[in-house]
Order: C-alpha cells, then structure tokens, then sequence
C-alpha cells in the first residue's frame, strides 16, 4: 500500500482529535500510518526546515511561520479573503496589500521544504482552503504524484468566485489536482458553474472539466464521523458527568464563534419562539457553546458583540425564578463534556448560513439514547442536510418566524416519530463514516491519477451548456 502523505494547515497533536477535519482522518492514518505535514506559528526568523513532532502512529512535521507570514497567509489572505468568499460573504472581504502574495509564497515555502521527504509511490492529499496553490507549487518541482484536494468548506457561487481580483488564477489553482473532492452535489455544480461562468469550460464524461488546456476531476464526498464510538463517549460521559442544574427541556448549539454559523440567528429566532410561547411548560434552556476562534479578524469581534448584546436581550426578557433561557459559553469545552450535553439535550438547534458539512449535527445523532432520542432542527443551508433531511426537521436560518417553527416542531413532537426519524439518520452515518469517506476518496484520487497520465483526448467532449437541471453527486462516486 502507497504512503498516505496529508498536508494541512495544522497538524494534530497526540491525544483525542478536537476539530472536525483531524477527527475524520485521525482513524485513517493511526490504522495506515503515513506522514502529516502543515504549519505552526514562529518566530521572527523561522528556521527555513521543516520540524519533527512527535506522533505515535504516523510521522508529523510542521513548518514555523514568521509573524508576518502568520498575519498575511493565514489571519490575512486564508481568514479575511478565502474564508468569506467561499462562504458567500463577499461584503465582508478584507484585502490588503501583499496578502496573497504571501499566501502564495508560503504554499510555495511548504512545497520546496517538503519535496525531499516525498517518495516517488506516495499519494499526497491536500487539505482546505489555507493550502489550496500547493499542488500547483509541487507540480513545478517535479512532483508527478498522485495529488488530491478536498475542501471543508462549501464552495461558492460563480459570483463570490468573480469578486476576487485574480479569480482566473484561483480556479487555475485547481487544475494541478489529480481530484477536486467537495462535501455535497450542491458543492459540485457550483465548482463546475464557476468554470462554465469563467469561459472556456467544457465537460467531458466522468465529471471531468477541460478548462483553459487543463482537465479538472471533481466529485462530492461527504464527510462522516465514527457514529458508534461518538454513542460510546456521549454514554460514557452521561455517566460520569454532573447532570444540568435546569428541570427545563434543554436545547443545544455547538459552533466556532463564526459569523458564517448564524448563532445571532439562532437566538433571534429562539426569542421569537418564547414570545408565542409564554406558558411555563413550553419553557426550554438554550445552552449555545461557542468557543473563541480568529479573534484577531475584525468581523468576529463584531459577531462576538452581537452575540453577548442578544443573549443578555433574551435573558432580560424572559429569565424567571429558576429559569434562565440562554446560557452563553465562550471558551474551550473538551470534546467528551460535549458529547455528555449532546445526549441529555432534547434539541440541538443548528443553523449555518452556509456551512460545509456541520460535524456537529452528525455528532448530535450519534449521541442519542435511541429509545428516546432528541431532534436535530437542521439549517437546510449546512451540508450535512443533503444526507439528514429525512430525519433532522429543516429551517431557514435566516427567518426568525422559520427557525422558532422549528423548535415547536421539535418540542412537541412524539416519541415514536423521534425514534423513526432517528433510525433513519443513524443509519446514514454509520454506512458514510470517516472511515469510508477517506477509502472512498482515496479510491477515486488513484483512479483520477491514472487519467491524468492516459489520453485524456480519448475521453471525448461536449459542450458545457446552461445546466437545466441540477447535477447529481452520489455519495463517493464521480
């Protein structure tokens, strides 16, 4: 078997994962093993080498950045331009003089300082928006690998892709990958419009792109969790940890604190719910956990104010002797107490303006008691809808009237229908867990990579005209 090589922009350290993408690789490369490569924060004057951390089932190295670099490649061009792009927040673009060129040079940085612990027989996957330019950067050290790509975030429109000034050199970008991998369907014919929208762009069977002499494969993959060993934490956690003060029915959010989560939304429309709902017996506790994230970034200073304003809103108007209806917590909370609340809450209250996957919503499944499991009220904008709209109920984060529907829906809903609906969502994750959403891919990428190197002219073309229905992606297939 050929040495899995991931690069991202953090490697994990040893112990439990916490984030959402080392949680859905860490089974792959502690049962494969292989080398993890990314950044960390530096000096002034970083060492221009890359540095051995320990790791017990697989090698990591990391790469120190500068302050500087640190400040245009990540807090810069990565977190104030791509981030709000891909999210479709081009109003909130924050570009500066120099950022991308460092982002550029960082990728181009990470290229060369890796490029001698590369084997000829290995396959690199390439991980998230922070690193999007580093196959390209490879391909012209020689690399002929095969070089996969997979993104955590949604892609966006045509016209968030047409805000950036160098949007032709973003989409080129792409073309160095043996395999695009995106979360949803919607993901994928949102990639190909971009390219339709840019000229030039033809489809040739396999879901394959030539675009500009370059042919680009993509296909959606969505991502999945460890749904049996998440049950096993959330019950071992119910068991050890201190049940919550409130008699209350608990509601649950759990998100970076991240504009593009719509947890002002959440709250707008949780207070709308306890406006039409005033009888003490309707009463429900909102525990929202939010930890601090880029907090260096203007635009989640101000999400954070608007969030403390909202809560300390709704508590004045609703709290009572016993009750109060939002608990607000920003910081770090370790991922068993989480999955503890997971299980005890009755609703977990999810609402992404637009959003990758949304781990979270899945974790929340996984975590129920399924003789008498909670409801997962779902944004219809987070990817993880694409596989739970049978179970979860669906909202419009962006309608207060929508999201308070939601939670009465959820609230008053019977046992039997919350089993059924359960069953149904579980069984999804367990057939699409992280395991099988990393062999999947994989698969795919070694298939793409021996395209690459064929005649592609033999494959034919066709026009890529106006889609007049929406594209399909089955679920680790092309």
């Amino acid at each position: 078997m050929s040495r899995l090589v991931i690069f991202s922009n953090r490697v994990p350290a040893d112990g439990p994962p916490s984030g959402g993408l080392v949680v859905a690789l860490q089974s792959t490369m502690d049962n494969r093993g292989g080398l993890w490569i990314g950044t960390e924060p530096g000096d002034e004057e970083p060492p221009d080498t890359l540095i051995p951390r320990p790791g017990e089932t697989f090698d990591r190295l990391t790469m120190p950045l500068s302050r500087a670099e640190h400040e245009d490649y990540y807090l810069g061009y990565a977190n104030s331009v791509l981030w709000p792009m891909l999210h479709g927040r081009v109003d909130l673009l924050d570009v500066s003089s120099g950022q991308r060129a460092t982002y550029e040079a960082v990728n181009r940085r990470l290229a060369k300082l890796a490029r001698p612990h590369l084997r000829d027989t290995d396959i690199l996957w390439i991980h998230d928006y922070h690193l999007i330019p580093l196959a390209a950067a490879l391909r012209e050290l020689g690399v002929t690998n095969p070089i996969g790509f997979f993104l955590h975030t949604p892609f966006p429109d045509a016209g968030s892709v047409q805000a950036l000034s160098h949007s032709d050199s973003f989409l080129r970008w792409f073309a160095a990958y043996d395999l695009v991998g995106l979360q949803t369907s919607r993901d994928v014919a949102r990639f190909l419009d971009a390219f339709r929208s840019a000229g030039a762009a033809q489809l040739i069977s396999g879901r394959c792109i030539r675009w500009q002499d370059e042919i680009i494969r993509v296909g959606s993959f969505p991502i999945g969790i460890d749904a049996d060993g998440f049950r096993d934490m959330a019950e071992d956690a119910i068991r050890t940890q201190t049940p919550p003060l409130s008699s209350h029915r608990l509601m649950i959010g759990v998100d970076r604190l991240d504009y593009t989560k719509g947890i002002p939304n959440r709250l707008r429309g949780f207070q709308t719910y306890l406006r039409d709902h005033p009888a003490e017996e309707d009463r429900i506790a909102f525990v929202q956990i939010a930890p601090p994230t880029r907090e260096d970034v203007g635009a989640y200073m101000d999400v954070r104010r608007e969030l403390e304003q909202l809560s300390g809103e709704v508590n004045g108007e609703f709290s009572d002797i016993g009750y109060v209806p939002v608990q607000y917590i920003h910081r770090a909370v370790a991922r068993s107490a989480i999955s503890g609340l997971l299980r005890r809450a009755d609703i977990a209250l999810i609402t992404p303006l637009n959003d990758g996957m949304n781990l979270v919503a899945k974790e929340f499944v996984a975590a129920q008691d399924p003789e008498d499991p909670g409801v997962l009220v779902l944004s219809k904008f987070a990817g993880a809808a694409e596989q739970l709209e049978g179970g979860a109920v669906l909202i419009n984060p962006h309608d207060p009237a929508s999201v308070a529907d939601g939670i009465r829906k959820a609230a008053r809903m019977p046992v039997g229908e919350r089993r059924q609906r359960h069953e149904q969502m579980y069984d999804i994750l367990r057939q699409s867990n992280g395991d099988w959403w990393a062999d999947s891919y994989l698969r795919a990428l070694e298939a793409s990579a021996v395209i690459r190197i064929s005649n592609l002219a033999s494959l034919g073309q066709g026009s890529l005209g106006p889609m007049t229905s929406p594209l399909t992606a089955f679920p680790g297939k092309l």
